[in-house]
């Protein structure tokens, strides 16, 4: 649908590659904020994570919002959706990941516990088979979608009439919070994860056994990370002190460059449904474009600089896009005049 969902302090904005048109979708209260957004499968509806720990279904066709999903008692910073049953997972402050299924007269189906504090990521394998969460308190949490059915007998009944289930496997490798969380599309099994300040890895791991394949110390944060779909190749992105995107050849992870030009941490990446291109959202206020994956190996030129960058200024009404002014600065910085294939799979959020 060429469409990037973008949230901007209580507001979130869908920016049509299509037409270079915005939309706003919503806007909360005053008070409240968007703090994470996941499309659906199919790319018709939105889900979107709020500071006042709720979880709104939005159909973005009919630019109305469809249901509410609650079960958090604290802010819901990630979600994901599985892309074969077509539920919803979300992480929260509380520690908690829950899984909705918006089909379902009672929408909260399970209560996945295994956390200790936040959970700041949540990936699906593209089987549908495993949930992927990291924590503040730095765990990563292998989950088998298997055991979130009622009647399992591997978990149990809570007083709500929910499936409440732990995870199959802890991994405690990491240092710091366990944000970025990635699924090689080629390698079943095969996962990414990014550590924090403390941690500066990102480690692969086998997630059907656990084991730890590989570690390497990138020397500042990991924020995000995204595998290509035509490559061998993995992109990260980092805070403190470049704040700067990194493209790894894998399994070498021999750098092949690094990307410059957001000056605070690079807290979210999205891919085009191509796979070429790339989208990073800091927390500079700015999107920017990267033509870092290329189907052909003959596009040399695509590590060389990002295309042009959209600058959002979080709490006002205007979004990033063609023509728009904003940051700091009030320069104008503007989104490519021709749209980038941008899709129904793409999500970003900044906050």
């Amino acid at each position: 649908t060429n469409i990037l969902a973008v949230a901007l302090a209580n507001n979130v904005y869908l920016w049509n590659a299509s037409t270079n048109e915005v939309s706003e979708l919503l806007q909360l209260d005053q008070g409240d904020c968007v703090t994470s957004v996941s499309w659906a499968p199919g790319g018709q509806h939105l889900c979107v994570g709020t500071d006042s720990h709720l979880v709104q279904l939005w159909d973005a066709t009919r630019m109305t919002q469809v249901q509410t999903l609650r079960g958090h008692s604290a802010r819901v910073g990630s979600l994901a959706w599985n892309p074969v049953s077509r539920c919803v997972n979300s992480g929260s402050r509380d520690a908690l990941v829950l899984q909705h299924d918006p089909r379902s007269h009672q929408s909260r189906v399970a209560t996945m516990r295994g956390h200790q504090q936040e959970v700041c990521g949540l990936a699906w394998s593209a089987d549908g088979s495993t949930l992927a969460s990291g924590g503040n308190e730095n765990f990563l949490c292998l989950w088998d979608a298997a055991r979130s059915g009622v009647n399992n007998t591997s978990s149990h009944q809570t007083n709500g009439g929910t499936s409440s289930f732990q995870p199959r496997i802890i991994l405690r490798q990491h240092h710091a919070a366990v944000k970025a969380l990635a699924w090689c599309p080629s390698h079943r099994n095969l996962l990414a994860s990014g550590g924090g300040t403390a941690d500066r890895t990102i480690k692969f791991w086998n997630a059907h056994t656990g084991a730890v394949l590989q570690s390497v110390d990138t020397g500042s944060q990991v924020c995000a990370l995204l595998w290509s779909r035509h490559a061998k190749e993995i992109v990260s992105s980092h805070g403190f002190s470049q704040n700067q995107l990194c493209l790894w050849r894998y399994p070498t992870m021999s750098k092949l460059c690094e990307l410059t030009g957001h000056t605070a941490r690079v807290l979210h990446l999205a891919q085009s449904p191509d796979g070429e291109t790339v989208v990073s959202a800091a927390a500079d206020e700015t999107l920017r474009f990267w033509n870092i994956f290329a189907s052909s190996p003959a596009v040399s030129s695509r590590h060389k600089r990002p295309s042009q960058s959209g600058t959002s200024t979080a709490g006002t009404s205007t979004p990033a896009r063609s023509s728009s002014s904003g940051g700091s600065g009030g320069t104008s910085n503007n989104l490519p005049a021709s749209p980038l294939d941008l899709g129904g799979a793409v999500t970003l959020s900044i906050r």
